[in-house]
């Protein structure tokens, strides 16, 4: 029986392949079952970190999303869902998500106070259109502003010590708000620092193209 094939699209624009398939190792390690094709999109080097970079993103996100041949589901590899409601609309029957959608909705099942660790000033907006049904508490490290800054003993430290101010300000989870997060393989540390449950977004991702995977095979 063929795999069910996720086309899955880093928004961070990068030649490192150990960087550029960490999504796609932590999908399969974690969801066997599944097949991941990985894209990046290009001349974006820092990510997306700011509403203006995001924008920028959009077009070239939803470009990527038609070049992969044969896929079963679409994922932007974000936290802020960048294109998802536009390649949703470009590419009509195939399911789309996000880092951002599938960790909110997974985090809520701890509890109603989210603490939303992340990289920008902002909150994604997944997170913007909650604020109505959850308390959301917002984290993020002065010295962290872009994904490359994760990648630093100092990114990851001043994580760890935000992830632990969020539990001190009565967050019952941590949602990880950067799927760069998931990347350095943060969430276990965080856990263990913080003492509350830590969502990772490429988790998240993983764990709803799963269910897309069991949906299709009964239809």
């Amino acid at each position: 029986m063929k795999k069910f094939k996720i086309g899955l699209i880093r928004v961070l624009t990068t030649d490192n392949e150990k960087v550029l398939y960490a999504h796609e190792k932590l999908i399969r390690e974690y969801f066997p079952d599944l097949d991941v094709e990985t894209k990046c999109i290009p001349d974006q080097p820092e990510g997306i970190h700011s509403p203006e970079l995001g924008e920028i993103a959009i077009p070239k996100i939803v470009a990527t999303a038609k070049t992969f041949t044969d896929a079963d589901m679409i994922i932007v590899s974000c936290a802020d869902d960048p294109a998802v409601k536009e390649i949703r609309k470009e590419l009509p029957g195939i399911p789309v998500t996000g880092g951002g959608e599938t960790t909110l909705a997974l985090a809520s099942k701890y509890g109603s106070k989210i603490g939303v660790l992340g990289i920008t000033d902002y909150l994604p907006r997944a997170y913007q259109e909650a604020e109505k049904r959850y308390t959301i508490i917002k984290g993020k490290p002065d010295c962290v502003n872009s994904t490359l800054d994760l990648l630093t003993p100092e990114g990851e430290k001043a994580m760890l010590e935000e992830g632990v101010h969020l539990r001190e300000q009565g967050a019952e989870v941590l949602a990880l708000a950067c799927t760069g997060l998931a990347t350095i393989g943060i969430a276990g540390k965080l856990e263990k620092a913080a003492g509350i449950p830590v969502v990772d977004p490429v988790i998240a991702e993983g764990m709803f193209a799963y269910f897309e995977s069991v949906r299709k095979q009964r239809m």
